[in-house]
């Protein structure tokens, strides 16, 4: 089989077992093999040009990078950081975008859960018992759906097993412990061959940390010299309780209270077929609890009054959003932290989740085709100490069905559908949208034209949403997005390729029928129901490939918008709180990404190497002013050595300061951390791994600008941790 129709497949993202992959892989032209390549699984492995950048973590490298949450293990990553909101919620942001603007996967189906919503709500999806992370960017990501602007984040698991193992039984576990928070994990898998054509999966896992230590202070340098001003006021009004619980908020040092997390998962599945018909089928649950460190001066009150002049502090940082809806609604939730004296706010999420994966050779027109569906039943709770505060229910279904077409010498492609459903209602005091329901159908296709040196690949997508809310009425939006890429090949070893998009975003329900007071972000917010889709235009060079003993990445990029979606305060008062409205403007993003493996030394006895990436992205509205919370410029370097036995690592990340802000924005100091590790492998297959490693080894502290909460929520300090990853 030609690379072209393995790759049409593959970028729907329906995978298939491994033993179809590696028949394939075996299969494709000498000439299409070009490192670095696009890993995407499916139906085959290859390089997909029209995805102009990715990045696959897996292995040892997913092992040394482990958390609790894929933001934090994705963000060293070129174009990637995370919303940072707690050690129990950290999100993926691509390219400057997250909330709508980034779609997180699983095995290629969305995650269905709430995490796009709001920073604070955790993606449901648990790293222990994931074999693969892989990061898409670029135009062609749209065809995951149009909430992919940013790119997507697909996390590859085996619940459904991939193909019955050659052993009776197959064993894969994993496990740490750290010390900055005192964590300890464990996960594993068991595979069990029941037939030639039959295999039964099962896993679990179990993780725990208590509140994380943290290099100084708490509060910013910024924040912090505010609430000293605010205790020598009060000491002055002669309000002695007021300004001892502020200079007790003021000083907390050393670790960050209310950061715990608890978590655990299982999940089982069943495989009966051979490496081109199989059916597969799965049912999985997630649990995790975590607590929301609270700032000075607020937090979720859920109705309480706010007495401390910082309400209004916190409240300017809103007023010029960057027109994700749900991450204005965070940043509301994270400036205002907790009051002394109120009860800790912790999270309580829950999630059941069935999918069903098939695959069928056909004849003719198309040579097969493939069928990815999932259900899931999601409970978000907030408690307020034992109280419940706020549930959010989220009941959700998605399914996409792919037919590859049968080659010809120069053409190759294959087409699919896909539905979604989404149930959703919050209960509560922070229930300002009503229950609504989002459906949504779409047509995609990827096909590509020619031969090397120089090919043409083309993808679009049609996509119709309708979306309904009690009390309101309903609206049905179409939004049509397509990507053309255009590859040449000097070498088999090197591409250029240059890539032109449009993408279209239905507004979603929140941006279209809040109508309420939100207490958590202390606003009055309301919705647009004649809001028009978002549009962007892209634009998109890269080249990768073999120089010499470098294996290079690079991505130039810029999309225009028209009609951007974000949230104002209009000026006017309800119910006592600043009344904001979603509005519609337009804004630019560029940036770059780079990366470079380069080996050193190649020796009898050694191998040293060189991992070396830098990304910046810079994003405005129409009238100059920045928009909020961008991820500064990062550098990073790393020296890796390796041998047959054992391996070492030294890293230096580098992330500059945010100068680059809105009018009522808190800039961002620059950090460096330096983390090292050291690998062992007894066992000369290396089915077992054991690492030790220390990470931010100066115990610097660290602030990403892209976190609501970056003014009182520091990534961690030093971490000392052991690992092991078996596999037999």
């Amino acid at each position: 089989m030609r690379r072209s129709a393995l790759l049409l497949s593959a970028a729907v993202t329906l995978a298939a077992p491994v033993a179809a992959q590696n028949a394939s892989q075996s299969a494709e032209d000498d000439f299409h093999q070009t490192p670095p390549t696009i890993v995407i699984t499916g139906p085959g492995v290859g390089s997909l040009d029209v995805l102009s950048g990715t990045s696959v973590v897996a292995g040892a490298e997913l092992q040394r990078e482990m958390s609790g949450q894929v933001g934090d293990i994705l963000a060293d990553l070129p174009g990637v950081s995370a919303t940072s909101f707690s050690p129990g919620a950290s999100r993926p942001i691509l390219r400057g975008f997250s909330g709508e603007r980034v779609k997180v996967l699983t095995d290629g189906l969305g995650n269905l859960d709430a995490s796009n919503t709001s920073a604070d709500h955790a993606v449901s999806l648990d790293p222990l018992t994931t074999e693969r992370i892989e990061v898409l960017r670029g135009p062609a990501v749209l065809l995951y759906g149009s909430q992919a602007i940013g790119g997507a984040v697909n996390l590859i698991d085996k619940c459904i097993p991939r193909a019955v193992p050659d052993e009776d039984v197959h064993v894969d576990a994993i496990g740490s412990v750290s010390s900055v928070d005192d964590g300890r994990e464990i996960g594993g898998s068991v595979d069990i061959r029941l037939s030639d054509m039959a295999a039964l999966h099962f896993d679990g896992s179990y993780r725990k940390t208590d509140d994380i230590e943290i290099p100084g202070f708490a509060l910013s340098e910024e924040r912090r010299a505010d609430l000293l001003a605010d205790v020598a006021e009060e000491l002055e009004e002669g309000h002695l309780e007021e300004a001892e619980e502020l200079q007790e908020a003021a000083n907390q040092d050393r670790y960050l209270p209310n950061s715990a997390t608890e978590t655990h998962s299982f999940g089982g599945g069943l495989l009966i077929g051979d490496a081109s018909d199989y059916l597969g089928v799965s049912v999985s649950r997630y649990e995790t609890d975590y607590g929301i460190p609270g700032g000075p001066g607020g937090g979720h009150h859920h109705g309480e009054e706010e007495d401390h002049d910082h309400e209004d502090e916190d409240h300017e940082d809103e007023d010029h959003e960057d027109g994700d809806h749900h991450e204005d609604e965070d940043h509301h939730d994270e400036d205002e932290g907790h009051d002394h004296g109120e009860e800790p706010v912790t999270i309580g999420l829950e999630q059941t989740r069935a999918d069903m994966r098939a695959g069928l050779s056909l004849g003719g027109i198309f040579e097969r085709a493939d069928l990815r569906i999932g259900y899931s039943d999601y409970t978000h709770t907030e408690f307020e100490g034992e109280e419940v505060g706020t549930i959010f229910d989220v009941e959700g279904f998605e399914g996409r069905f792919v037919l590859t077409q049968k080659e010809t010498a120069r053409w190759n492609g294959s087409v699919g559908a896909q539905a979604y459903h989404r149930d959703f209602e919050a209960i509560g005091a922070e229930a300002f949208v009503a229950p609504n329901k989002t459906d949504q159908y779409a047509l995609f296709t990827l096909q590509e034209f020619g031969n090397a040196p120089f090919t043409v690949e083309i993808a679009g997508r049609y996509e119709h949403t309708e979306v309904e809310a009690d009390g309101f009425t309903d609206r049905t939006f179409d939004a049509l997005s397509g990507a053309v890429s255009a590859v040449y090949r000097p070498n088999r070893n090197f591409r250029l390729g240059l890539t032109g998009s449009r993408a279209e975003r239905a507004p979603g329900a929140e941006e279209l029928f809040a109508n309420g007071p939100h207490i958590a972000t202390q606003q009055f917010e309301i919705g647009d129901p004649d809001l028009k889709t978002e549009k962007a235009w892209g634009a998109e060079a890269f080249a990768r490939g073999q120089v010499g003993p470098a294996s290079i990445g690079v991505s130039a990029y810029a999309q225009w918008f028209d009609d951007y979606i974000f949230l104002m305060e209009t000026g006017e008062e309800e119910d006592e709180l600043p009344v904001y409205q979603q509005m519609q403007t337009d804004a630019s993003y560029y940036g770059f990404e780079a990366e470079a493996v380069i080996d050193l030394y190649d020796g009898d006895l050694v191998d040293l190497s060189t991992d070396l990436r830098a990304d910046y992205v810079r994003a405005e509205f129409d009238d100059g002013s920045n928009v909020p919370r961008i991820p500064p410029l990062s550098l990073f370097a790393a020296l890796d050595a390796d041998a047959d036995y054992v391996g070492g690592r030294i890293e230096l990340a580098y992330t500059a300061e945010q100068d680059e802000v809105t009018a009522l924005e808190t800039p961002t100091d620059d950090f460096l951390f330096v983390n090292a590790a050291v690998t062992w492998r007894p066992l000369f297959n290396r089915n077992v791994t054991f690492i030790a490693q220390m990470d931010n080894i100066f115990d610097v502290e660290g602030r990403r600008h892209a976190s609501f909460t970056k003014d009182y929520v520091p990534l961690p300090g030093r971490d000392i941790r052991v690992s092991a990853r078996l596999s037999f």
